[in-house]
């Protein structure tokens, strides 16, 4: 709070001077300011800056907490210099934010300005006791003529020590900045030094005061290297646990108030605050990797690695090198000094293993080692090494048929499926289509540049009516086509936005009965007679999509490791 004796004080100075308070509102607003402005106290004082000065910064300048210093700018037809700053408490804490400022329309040269300019400066000293950089000034000659409390703070050196001494009295070790930037009359960056009575380890910048063309002298900053080197450790801890730590969502990200969903995300909440392995059974597109990310989230080991790993999109042959690693000259190609495993990599957090009905047998054998012993053997050697993994497992198979036709280890089984979390398809959830269309139209408003806030009742019984084989992510997929249809200026998807219900893969998949009701199977065995159906659809689906093997398998909805498993199995050309 301003006393009146300094209200009176403030007043009486021929410069303007305007204050904040860390809400932005006006507090104090001098006799000058009145007379340079033409706005009267009554007009200014209690209200926020910007509703008469939006141009003076003052917030950002407080926001900041930067100097601003030697700046002009227009209020009507006078041309104004100011200077800004933030205001500190003995704490140290932002407490608003000032401006002094002098109409300049008058001055009839450079010099005059630069006179007038330099009667602020008594009042520049006592703001800039408030910065938080050390900063010393220098003349012409290079003596001291100003520091700030920040720089005896950080070398140890009192204004006794400094003022009106050369620029090198305070160098312990390296060359004065100020000296060369009034040698070469130009900034000096980042100069590693040593100051003080401490010898401490400093960053220092400085430029040359030219005024009129004359060389005035140098300001110089100095930061403290010590501290810079240690959040640059921590930065660069973070960028690392930010690779490590990929598991980007938690459960507030699932949208769900069906029961079905509700119930899956509890049984999930309880089962991430054990150490179990889990397995997550759904349909493509269910959300399964969602749930592993939130279950990673909420674990014990949240703050350890999760690695992603993909069993479909990993070549048989390398898959056992990836999951486990190997040694140098293991096999041909290999990599000098060889290379950590996937496991490895996340000893002490969790491993997501998602397709993992199509890790083949030999692989098999080897994760239930680990799962059973805790421990890994790289490919090449003859030595294991302990891990500490949490496994979560995803598939979108029929599991148990596969251990039936032996292509999944029962073991194997066993081990993942200690506690099995089955995610509900979309068409089993209708109530949630709402809600996730809320979402998508959000996320593509930014993406697209669109202003869709809500849909028709008309849009959503279209797309609560279908059956979304693709589940959530088919949904999501949708939604973003049918906003491109969208004018900019439309708040509302309607149906005449929706993309034809649905395009070529419905229509492909009622070719698929179509011709398979129309052909007469002359089989043996209703196993040959699946057999024959499934060979006709792939077909048509390869057919249909010009051999393209990658769309089969989406349309298909199964993994493109599992269609060039059918493919050879089913003997198609």
């Amino acid at each position: 709070m301003m006393t009146k004796e300094m209200e009176i004080i403030l007043d009486s100075t021929n410069d303007g001077m305007m204050i904040i308070d860390k809400g932005g509102v006006v507090t104090f607003f001098n006799h000058a300011a009145e007379m340079i402005t033409g706005l009267y106290k009554k007009e200014v004082v209690g209200k926020y800056i910007s509703e008469n000065f939006p141009e003076t910064q003052l917030v950002d300048v407080m926001v900041h907490e930067e100097v601003a210093v030697d700046n002009f700018l227009k209020i009507g037809n006078k041309e104004i210099a100011i200077r800004r700053m933030p205001m500190h408490n003995d704490l140290g804490q932002v407490v608003g934010a000032v401006a002094i400022f002098r109409d300049i329309s008058d001055l009839t040269s450079l010099s005059d300005q630069i006179d007038r300019l330099k009667e602020m400066q008594s009042l520049l000293e006592g703001i800039l006791h408030s910065t938080q950089d050390a900063i010393s000034v220098c003349d012409e000659k290079g003596i001291h003529v100003l520091i700030n409390p920040a720089y005896t703070k950080l070398t140890g050196l009192s204004e006794k020590d400094i003022i009106g001494k050369p620029v090198t009295v305070d160098i312990s070790e390296g060359q004065s900045v100020h000296l060369q930037a009034l040698k070469k009359q130009k900034p000096v960056s980042n100069t590693k030094l040593k100051v003080g009575k401490h010898h401490k380890e400093i960053i220092a910048s400085a430029s040359p005061i030219i005024v009129d063309g004359e060389l005035r002298g140098s300001v110089g900053i100095l930061q403290d290297l010590t501290e810079m080197k240690k959040l640059n450790r921590e930065l660069m801890l973070a960028r690392q646990i930010i690779r490590k730590l990929e598991a980007k969502y938690t459960f507030d990200d699932i949208i769900a108030c069906d029961k079905q969903m509700t119930d899956c995300i509890e049984k999930s909440r309880q089962a991430a605050k054990t150490p179990a392995n889990i397995l997550l059974r759904g349909e493509s597109g269910t959300g399964k990797e969602l749930f592993a990310h939130a279950i990673h989230n909420l674990s014990d080991r949240r703050y350890k690695q999760f690695v992603r790993v993909n069993c479909a999109a990993i070549n048989e042959s390398l898959l056992e090198s990836e999951l486990f690693g190997y040694e140098e000259g293991a096999f041909t190609g290999a990599r000098k000094g060889g290379k950590t495993g996937l496991f490895q990599e996340a000893h002490n957090g969790t491993i997501f293993l998602d397709e993992i009905a199509e890790i083949p047998t030999s692989t098999q054998v080897k994760l239930l080692r680990v799962l059973q012993e805790g421990e890994v053997m790289s490919v090449g050697s003859t030595r294991s090494i302990n891990v500490d993994v949490r496994v979560i497992a995803a598939t979108n198979v029929h599991l148990e048929k596969a251990v039936e036709e032996g292509r999944f280890r029962e073991d194997l089984y066993y081990r993942l499926n200690v506690i099995p979390i089955r995610i509900p398809p979309l068409r089993n959830r209708v109530n949630d289509i709402y809600p996730l269309i809320l979402s998508f139209l959000n996320k593509y408003n930014q993406e697209y540049g669109r202003n869709a806030k809500d849909l028709s009742p008309e849009a959503l019984r279209h797309l609560q009516q279908y059956h979304w084989p693709g589940n959530v992510r088919e949904l999501q997929n949708y939604i973003g086509r049918a906003m491109v249809n969208m004018k900019l200026q439309d708040t509302l998807l309607e149906a005449k936005h929706l993309p034809k219900f649905f395009d070529s893969e419905t229509d492909l998949s009622n070719n698929y009965v179509t011709s398979l009701s129309n052909k007469k199977i002359k089989v043996a065995s209703l196993d040959q007679a699946l057999k024959e159906a499934e060979k006709k659809i792939i077909e048509d689906a390869l057919e249909s999509h010009g051999n393209n093997r990658t769309k089969t398998a989406e349309t298909l909805n199964i993994s493109i490791r599992s269609l060039y498993y059918k493919i050879k199995n089913l003997g198609i050309n």
